[in-house]
């Protein structure tokens, strides 16, 4: 995906109109996924922003709070409130790095390794509710992949 000179480019007024704009499509997109999981995170005790953390915790048990901000692209202020969350919901703790006492570590407790099998099942239904083969999501997300990485280098 490479970056066109927008100096040289005289853009169409179709092209102006909101519902163009890739940004909003990427957006209301992003909603979309929101609403569409709620349900299913619902049936688990889950928030979208959660399954995301506990998605990063299934992969490796314990991690610094710090990792999993940098995975999900959080800041501690929006983590942290999450976190406590999952920690009252009993998924997992939260302790002191004994070997550096500023770092926190989030750990899986067995009750939220357990949810870990609920994965296929939350998959299978936003799969269905997407519409798209794995082939398609691959790239998809391989496209907007891209895009970040564009838009990170911008």
């Amino acid at each position: 995906m490479k970056a066109q000179k927008t100096e040289t480019m005289k853009i169409p007024e179709e092209e102006k109109r909101l519902e163009r704009q890739l940004c909003f499509a990427v957006y209301s997109t992003a909603h979309a996924f929101t609403r569409a999981y709620k349900p299913i995170l619902d049936k688990v005790g889950l928030t979208y922003p959660q399954y995301l953390v506990m998605l990063v915790l299934w992969e490796k048990a314990a991690l610094p709070v710090k990792s999993i901000g940098e995975q999900l692209d959080l800041d501690s202020g929006t983590l942290s409130p999450l976190l406590k969350r999952l920690e009252q919901s009993g998924l997992i703790t939260r302790t002191r790095d004994p070997k550096d006492e500023r770092q926190v570590i989030v750990s899986l407790t067995p009750d939220g390794d357990r949810m870990r099998a609920e994965v296929d099942t939350i998959m299978m239904a936003i799969g269905q509710s997407i519409g798209c083969t794995l082939e398609d999501m691959a790239k998809i997300r391989e496209m907007l992949q891209g895009l970040r990485t564009n838009l990170t280098a911008a």
